[in-house]
């Protein structure tokens, strides 16, 4: 169940680009969490495009025009990864992100491209206004 942020710069994705990204980056990411591939668990797997005004690298605003960049932020239960399974979400996020962009070499550059995973604690989600656990999380999407 990741809730995926993904920041770019404003302006820096076209409509055909943000949809590529968009109807792959949660998918990929629900793979590589182990995450079963149901309507269920996809109802509570969510992407948020989140474009930004300004944006600057070390105190320098990035000019129009310039490549974009990127930062992903994937939330998802803490307790529910392993190593493993946050280096595959890294290396599926990157390769989402270059499928979808015109200089794909680029990713290989940590000026590109960052992805945070943040495991939410226990106790610490939330819906319908209660508390949602790990176990209830299980319970939906395996029910499907």
């Amino acid at each position: 169940m990741p809730f995926v942020e993904l920041f770019v710069p404003k302006g820096s994705l076209d409509q055909e680009r943000r949809e590529k990204i968009g109807g792959r980056l949660v998918s990929e990411v629900m793979l590589a969490e182990g995450a079963p591939d149901t309507e269920a668990a996809r109802s509570i797997s969510w992407l948020v495009v989140n474009e930004i005004d300004a944006w600057f690298v070390g105190g320098r605003r990035l000019p129009a025009g310039e490549k974009p960049k990127y930062v992903v932020r994937v939330g998802v239960p803490a307790g529910s990864m392993s190593d493993d399974k946050r280096r595959d979400i890294v290396r599926r996020v990157t390769r989402v992100l270059a499928d979808a962009d015109e200089d794909p070499a680029r990713f290989t550059e940590a000026a590109t491209a960052w992805v945070h995973i943040n495991e939410v604690p226990e106790g610490n989600w939330g819906a319908r206004g209660e508390i949602v656990r790990i176990e209830d999380i299980a319970a939906l999407v395996s029910a499907g």
